[in-house]
């Protein structure tokens, strides 16, 4: 059984490593702390449901840095440098200058297209790794009473992609069972938004049923510790993040 790490350990060190690739500014060191969070991940997970969606994190992150990179082809700011390749040019009117759609393709325009889609899918997949690795019932246990009602927003707003994941591999393997292998976006969107507000609906009486709201004062059943394992986690990525900031 893997040992239980406090809820704002890995939240914090996503947080450090986040503010170091930023202040590096380098794509081979954001390539490796993505592999570091792959591997993270991978040790880490438990097969909790919010554990899903981290590869949709990583999903989404592939595909803004193929979006990014398409971007940077066809439309942007004209880098100088080896050229590779040309594609048509569209003529912009006078007023929209040193921007071009279309023309030379360089290399360094590629490059910087690819670097910074990479710094923005790092972003995504250090938080992604941090949300799918922490339970957020727990999460919301640690936080101070006096932002105990944002912290519940925070905490339902980002555990509605890992319920969307789960929904969605549900009505997936239900429409396999009834043998049906042709998917359309309106035969899933339409189950989930039924799942979707039903949850709600769920939600709301489960919070009102506990008097949510009616007063300030509560209590906590058990408080999570901090132990010598969440010290190391948080010192390894203030580490990173003070050599990075620091060099």
């Amino acid at each position: 059984m893997k040992a239980s790490l406090h809820p704002l350990t890995l939240w914090i060190w996503a947080l450090l490593l986040a503010i170091g690739v930023i202040s590096v500014d380098n794509s081979w060191v954001a390539l490796i702390v993505v592999g570091v969070v792959i591997a993270v991940f991978m040790v880490r997970a438990d097969g909790a449901p919010w554990n899903a969606t981290f590869w949709w994190s990583v999903r989404i992150a592939s595909l803004i840095v193929c979006v990014r990179l398409v971007i940077g082809i066809l439309i942007g700011v004209p880098i100088p440098g080896r050229i590779l390749f040309s594609v048509p040019r569209i003529s912009l009117p006078h007023w929209m200058p040193g921007i071009r759609i279309g023309g030379e393709v360089t290399f360094e325009r590629i490059a910087s297209s690819t670097h910074e889609g990479l710094i923005i899918a790092t972003m995504i997949i250090l938080f992604g790794a941090a949300s799918a690795l922490t339970s957020p019932h727990k999460l919301l246990r640690v936080l101070p009473v006096y932002i105990y009602e944002i912290g519940i927003t925070l905490v339902i707003a980002t555990s509605l992609f890992p319920q969307l994941a789960r929904s969605l591999q549900r009505i997936r393997s239900a429409q396999k069972l009834r043998g049906i292998e042709r998917i359309s976006i309106r035969s899933l969107a339409l189950p989930l938004l039924e799942q979707s507000l039903s949850r709600s609906l769920q939600l709301a009486e489960s919070m009102e049923s506990r008097g949510f709201g009616s007063h300030g004062k509560r209590s906590r059943y058990k408080p999570s510790p901090w132990n010598s394992q969440d010290s190391i986690v948080v010192s390894c990525g203030l580490i990173f993040c003070a050599v990075t900031v620091l060099q």
